[in-house]
């Protein structure tokens, strides 16, 4: 059915943006005088509207997807158009030209403007569409979509990539949906203590830039209650610490949950770890999971901090708290954080931080085979992770992350690898064979099968 309507509005936007030559080739054809019917030229015009408003039936889950749709799908339809104009110029109007018909010139010069308009109309309302909708085309590809625009024929080929990425983002949006639609009411991810979602650095939990992504929204729609951290972007570890603490107690009190389920990221776990430790969080912690944490350090973290000049540093330092300070940390340390993250600094602690009686500590990795599977600038540390600490994320190695009863190690499918930012979904990608949301989707419905 998807490819009878395709044709059928091909040949219709086809045969409006070459309305006059069609009606030339009539004439020719017939060789007699064939009358200029208004009333046909009407119903293609209303059909060409048509299809532009409405290319689609109205079968996606959301607005934003059901937008996406419809821009591939105009997209698609401006491709055939311009297969069919092509072919309808050079089979007949340059024939005309060379023939001598009279008025063939005439003809050409008006198809040309009407299949100009026609194509334009066409392209620029599936582009704007799928510019305004689409996640997974992010800024790299917006942009060498508009610089390959230039290009002939490179400009096609990369038209062709852009339909495929949408299109595949539609199919695996819908397929979540419709999965979440089916699972809904059994509430896979409510488990008995709510969850709380602990940052890492240079970050903190801004109410409309999500730390986490999309995993946020897929969790709570299948049950999930999902609190945050709120901790500072960057502190010492003992600071941030009890920073959770204090955010802890306010999530008991005002619940009356009892405990927590903490999910940690990156050096968020190491703040955790401190809060249960020596800030007497023990008793409202059920679970700890940590994702991609320094347990053991990163020794290119103490490198860089030897090598960098201690003028240069202060300088970063500076310029890295007072923009903080204006973000909304009270007293961020840039130097205190970095410096905890080093392997000296991390394997002093952990002597000290002993795994508290009662609560589960769990741990997940993940890594990647190439520079270029991380984004900018994990492509750029990844090497120089890799010469020190061995395979990695762009950030921390596998056997840092190794900490508590049970360690999962998340391995790529195929070439692509999974970064420090994609465990978090920090660049809404949609990866080939790791499907993020689904994986914290299965984390909770485990805690929520084993009772916590």
């Amino acid at each position: 059915m998807k490819y009878v309507r395709r044709t059928a509005y091909a040949l219709l936007l086809a045969a409006m943006a070459n309305y006059i030559p069609l009606f030339v080739l009539i004439c020719f054809i017939s060789e007699k005088e064939v009358s200029f019917t208004f009333g046909y030229w009407m119903t293609l015009l209303a059909a060409f509207l048509s299809i532009n408003i409405c290319p689609l039936p109205k079968t996606a889950p959301t607005k934003r997807i059901q937008r996406l749709a419809e821009g591939c799908e105009l997209l698609w339809l401006f491709a055939a158009v311009c297969c069919l104009t092509l072919g309808i110029q050079v089979g007949f109007l340059w024939p005309s030209v060379a023939g001598g018909r009279d008025g063939a010139v005439f003809a050409v010069i008006l198809e040309l403007l009407l299949a100009v308009l026609s194509l334009c109309i066409l392209f620029w309302n599936g582009m704007v569409r799928v510019y305004l909708t689409s996640v997974q085309l992010g800024i790299k590809h917006r942009v060498l979509a508009a610089l390959c625009g230039w290009i002939p024929l490179v400009n096609l080929w990369y038209l062709a990539k852009i339909i495929r990425i949408c299109g595949d983002e539609v199919e695996f949006e819908t397929q979540k949906w419709e999965l979440d639609a089916v699972r809904a009411e059994s509430e896979v991810c409510k488990t008995k203590y709510p969850l709380l979602m602990v940052h890492g650095v240079f970050f903190r939990d801004f109410r409309y830039l999500n730390y986490w992504g999309r995993i946020p929204k897929e969790l709570i729609r299948n049950g999930a209650t999902v609190c945050y951290g709120q901790q500072q972007s960057a502190a010492a570890v003992e600071d941030s610490g009890k920073e959770l603490a204090e955010r802890i107690r306010q999530i008991v009190e005002e619940t009356g949950c009892g405990k927590v389920n903490i999910i940690a990221h990156s050096k968020g776990g190491l703040d955790s770890r401190a809060a249960i430790a020596h800030c007497g969080m023990a008793p409202y912690v059920a679970t700890l999971t940590t994702i991609n944490t320094p347990h053991r350090g990163c020794i290119f973290a103490e490198y860089l901090l030897g090598k960098v000049p201690q003028t240069a540093r202060l300088k970063i330092a500076a310029a890295y708290n007072t923009a903080m300070k204006k973000a909304g940390d009270p007293n961020p340390d840039f130097l205190a954080a970095v410096t905890d993250l080093t392997e000296s600094a991390c394997l002093a602690r952990n002597e000290v931080t002993p795994d508290a009686p009662g609560v589960v500590y769990e741990s997940v990795m993940s890594y990647c085979k190439k520079a270029r599977h991380g984004k900018f600038p994990l492509n750029m540390t990844y090497p120089i992770v890799k010469h020190f600490d061995g395979l990695n994320d762009g950030l921390v190695s596998v056997e840092s992350a190794r900490w508590g009863e049970r360690f999962t190690l998340l391995e790529p499918q195929g070439k692509r690898g999974i970064s420090h930012g994609d465990v978090v979904d920090l660049n809404r990608e949609n990866i080939r064979g790791f499907d993020v949301r689904e994986f914290y989707v299965k984390l909770a419905a485990d805690l929520k099968r084993r009772g916590y």
